[in-house]
C-alpha cells in the first residue's frame, strides 16, 4: 500500500468530518479507512486524529499534516490535469466564491454561459460578499471587484470597473446643486456597508490629492441592489456599480454625480492562489470570462 493512498484516506476522512461519512462519500468501508490512517500514523510516528464513538478531531500534528498533504494532493491532481488537458473535455467540479451582485447581475450570465459550454464540469458557486480565505475554505478561485492589493493571490483582470454615485432629478433638484463631493456630507445617503469604508467615501479632488467625505443617511444595508432601489425611491444618494446603475443612468430615472472625482482604479478579476501547476478547468474558466467580458463589454 502506497503512502498516496494513505494521505488521500486521510484527508477523505478530515474533509468528511469522520470516519463514516467518509465512507459513504468514497465506496471504501469504513474499516478500509481506518487502517489506512492507522498505517499513515504508524509510518509518521505521531497521531493524527482522536478517535472516539462520539467524537472526531484532528490532534495537533494532524492539523500541521493536513494543510501540507491537502496542498500536496491538490498539486499533483493539477499536474495530472495539466497532463491531459489537450486529450480530454473538462471534467470534475469547480468550486467559486463570488460576490452576491456579481451573479444577480447580467454579468452573472457569464458563468450560466460556460457551465451550457462544459456540461462535464460541475460548478460550485458560493456568493457572498464577505472576503473569503480561497486556500483556508477550499476554493479553486474567486472573482473579487476590487482595487487588487493581495500579493499572495494571482490575479487576472476580466474587466474595468466603476461606481456611480447616483440619485433621482427630483432629490438633486430638492438637494441641489450637487456639484462637488463634499457636498454629501450635509445630503442623506444611502450606505452600503459591504464597502471597507462603509460612510467614508474616498474620491479624488481636482488637484490629484486624495478627498475623504463622511457622509450618513435613513439606510446601511449590505446590498448594492438594495441601496439602488432606495436611491430610486428618492431616499438618498447612493455609490452603485456600475453593471447595475447603469440602464437607470441611461433611462434618466438616476442621475450620476460627481464623475470627474471617482477613482478609477478598481476592476473585475479573476484571483486563485500561487500554484506550480495550475488547474485546467482553473485556466479554461479565466480563459472564457476573459473572452466573455470583452465580447459584451
Amino acid at each position: 500500500m502506497d503512502t498516496l493512498t494513505r494521505i488521500r484516506a486521510f484527508i477523505d476522512v478530515v474533509e468528511a468530518e469522520g470516519f463514516s461519512a467518509a465512507a459513504r462519500k468514497t465506496g471504501r468501508s469504513k474499516a478500509l479507512l481506518s487502517k489506512y490512517v492507522r498505517e499513515l500514523e504508524d509510518e509518521l510516528g505521531a497521531l493524527l486524529l482522536n478517535r472516539t464513538t462520539r467524537q472526531f478531531s484532528m490532534t495537533e500534528a494532524g492539523h500541521t499534516y493536513y494543510r501540507t498533504a491537502a496542498d500536496i494532493l491538490k498539486e499533483i491532481d493539477n499536474l495530472a490535469d495539466l497532463v491531459r488537458e489537450n486529450n480530454a473535455d473538462l471534467k470534475g467540479k469547480l468550486k467559486i466564491t463570488l460576490p452576491r451582485t456579481f451573479i444577480d447581475a447580467e454579468v452573472g450570465q457569464s458563468l450560466i454561459d460556460f457551465a451550457t459550454e462544459n456540461p462535464d464540469l460541475s460548478l460550485e458557486i458560493v456568493a457572498e460578499d464577505r472576503f473569503v480565505d480561497l486556500i483556508e475554505e477550499g476554493f479553486d478561485l474567486g472573482i473579487r471587484i476590487t482595487k487588487l492589493d493581495d500579493s499572495a493571490m494571482i490575479a487576472r483582470k476580466l474587466s474595468d470597473f466603476r461606481v456611480y454615485a447616483c440619485a433621482t432629478p427630483a432629490f438633486i433638484e430638492k438637494n441641489g446643486p450637487l456639484v462637488h463631493p463634499s457636498e454629501l456630507s450635509r445630503v442623506r445617503f444611502l450606505i452600503d456597508t459591504n464597502s471597507r469604508s462603509h460612510n467614508s467615501l474616498r474620491f479624488i479632488d481636482t488637484d490629484g490629492s486624495a478627498l475623504t467625505v463622511n457622509v450618513s443617511g435613513p439606510l446601511e444595508v449590505n446590498s448594492p441592489q438594495a441601496t439602488l432601489r432606495a436611491a430610486r425611491a428618492g431616499l438618498g444618494v447612493a455609490m452603485i456599480p456600475d453593471f447595475i446603475a447603469r440602464p437607470y443612468i441611461a433611462s434618466g430615472e438616476l442621475v450620476s454625480l460627481f464623475d470627474d472625482f471617482i477613482a478609477k482604479d478598481r476592476g473585475i478579476y479573476a484571483v486563485y492562489p500561487h500554484r506550480r501547476y495550475l488547474p485546467a478547468k482553473v485556466r479554461a474558466f479565466v480563459d472564457y470570462l476573459h473572452a466573455w467580458f470583452k465580447r459584451n463589454a
